[in-house]
């Protein structure tokens, strides 16, 4: 299982620009890690491409990108207060469209951050829409509605 998740990321790191440079998305990969290998060593072992090692996958990822897209906000926010260097607009949309949205909706409320800029939000409420079509679909596909 650990063989699957490091695939995966590893792809995702070469084929997505801004994740590259993207100190959040390491976090993300290395939660990933922990959470396979603390898994595989400590509860049960899953053939690599399992269904129920790709169900295991899709939770694990859900919950870890969305804490380092909550944490990503609540960074952003803090250095935009201090003057530092701030994270770039199309990292924190990068970690969204990978699916950390909902950690977005809530961190923009929480930390009143990015709430005003309207380049911004439109393309965030876009990403929000995108991804709820592509659930939609993918309930729909499997016949779940």
């Amino acid at each position: 299982m650990i063989i699957s998740f490091t695939a995966v990321l590893l792809a995702m790191l070469f084929l997505i620009r801004p994740l590259q440079k993207n100190p959040f998305f390491l976090m993300y990969f290395g939660l990933m890690l922990l959470a396979a290998y603390y898994t595989e060593t400590h509860w049960f072992k899953l053939p690599p491409l399992a269904y129920k090692t790709f169900l295991l996958f899709l939770a694990y990822h859900l919950a870890a990108i969305n804490i380092v897209t909550f944490l990503a906000y609540g960074a952003d926010k803090r250095a935009a207060v201090k003057g530092n260097w701030r994270t770039p607009e199309v990292q924190l949309h990068a970690l969204e469209l990978l699916g950390g949205s909902p950690a977005a909706f809530v961190a923009q409320r929480f930390f009143h951050h990015k709430t005003k800029k309207k380049s911004y939000q439109s393309l965030f409420w876009l990403v929000l829409i995108l991804q709820i079509a592509v659930v939609y679909y993918v309930f729909n596909f499997l016949d779940f509605i």
